[in-house]
């Protein structure tokens, strides 16, 4: 483990031309992306580990950071995703008896490039202001590059905005994880960035989950006989997976329950036929507040989302602009009234924008996979055309 009191100089730098300086943490070099902050007070190590951060670097609001190392039962996916890492006070020591290794170690070994003593409320408190923005981390030797040419660099690295990364992250091979509760049938899972926790909740709810890479066809989905599909988290501008859209609207056509999160809601929303837009600064950590208009409660949920759905209404039902019926605004954030959730009242179809797996929490979202389950059930048994109205009640609160 790197000491904390080395001298190697590192800097943020912001296309606006904003500076910190700080020391090296991780890796050293030049790293770019777009900065974006996550209010999580916990679960580095599955933050790190969420595709959804590729292409970001990643500041951490909470203060010290690196405590309980890292360790080989917790990682979200296969490896770190974030482009860079932004830390107030690295921890000096490894203080938990389940790490493996320190996550200092962790960033270097993945080539992580981060930066640590800076004020990083006065970072975030700029990002909040001016909105998220492309930046890059210089520490080493590249630390001493000219201020104008780091800003250069900067400006010139791709806007988050109009990328799609589906495929910096999704397998580039079919795997199947064998259902751990009673069997449901097969699930078509679209990789677009999928974490292994909802792998697992999947499992749990009676899938076997065939987890597909990001470019499969309609006719590979269809060749696996499933029950119904999913899509995953991801990382990337919804309004540039076009090819991931046509698939869902063959899905929806063919009639196939649909559930799908954060990057899959925004996805069923451009399937539909509604737009997408970019946030100011995103939602990212586990303290979001989030209304269930159907059950009337508000939950804690963990999100990683710059990017959101744009309905024509909060508070009544819609028609779809492709033809799927009527559709309504399921879930709403409490900070922002932004979309957090889909339900289409005609086809068997819902979304959310948040996390229900919530590894390191909060599980308050997690009965969405039993009303998913619920949903599947029931239209294989044609009780139910729709998103299981009766039975989300029933099953809010189990797993929590």
């Amino acid at each position: 483990m790197t000491s904390l009191f080395h001298t190697t100089p590192a800097v943020l730098v912001l296309e606006d031309g904003t500076r910190f300086s700080g020391r090296a943490y991780g890796a050293t070099g030049t790293t770019l992306g777009e900065v974006v902050f996550t209010t999580g007070m916990t679960g580095y190590q599955e933050t790190l580990t969420d595709p959804s951060y590729a292409g970001q670097i990643v500041l951490q609001t909470a203060p010290h950071i690196g405590n309980t190392g890292m360790n080989d039962e917790d990682p979200e996916s296969r490896r770190i995703w974030v482009s860079g890492y932004i830390v107030r006070d690295p921890s000096r020591v490894v203080s938990n008896w389940r790490a493996d290794e320190s996550l200092d170690d962790a960033l270097v070994a993945d080539g992580v490039v981060g930066i640590s003593g800076i004020d990083t409320r006065a970072v975030t408190r700029h990002i909040r202001s001016a909105g998220s923005m492309r930046g890059g981390i210089f520490s080493g030797d590249d630390a001493a590059l000219d201020s104008e040419e780091q800003r250069r660099l900067v400006v010139e690295a791709p806007a988050m905005a109009g990328q799609n990364l589906s495929a910096t992250v999704s397998v580039s091979a079919a795997e199947v994880t064998p259902a751990t509760g009673p069997r449901v049938g097969n699930l078509a899972v679209l990789d677009l960035g999928m974490k292994q926790a909802t792998v697992d909740n999947l499992a749990a709810r009676g899938f076997d989950v065939h987890l597909l890479p990001q470019h499969v066809t309609i006719d590979d989905v269809r060749a696996i006989d499933p029950v119904a599909v999913f899509y995953s988290n991801g990382p990337g501008d919804p309004a540039a997976s076009g090819e991931h859209v046509e698939l869902l609207r063959a899905v929806l056509d063919d009639g196939l329950p649909f559930f799908g999160i954060c990057f899959g809601n925004q996805l069923l929303g451009r399937a539909l036929g509604l737009g997408t837009y970019k946030l100011p600064f995103g939602h990212r950590g586990i303290n979001q507040p989030v209304l269930d208009k159907q059950t009337g409660r508000v939950e804690i949920t963990a999100q990683n989302h710059g990017f959101a759905v744009d309905a024509p209404s909060l508070d009544e039902p819609f028609d779809s602009p492709h033809g799927y019926g009527k559709v309504e605004v399921s879930h709403i954030g409490l900070n922002d009234r932004v979309v957090e959730g889909l339900r289409a009242l005609d086809i068997p179809a819902f979304s959310v924008q948040y996390h229900p797996e919530a590894a390191a929490g909060p599980h308050d979202a997690n009965y969405l996979f039993d009303r998913f389950r619920d949903l599947v059930v029931a239209s294989r048994e044609g009780t139910a055309p729709t998103t299981g109205h009766d039975t989300a009640d029933s099953a809010h609160g189990e797993d929590n």
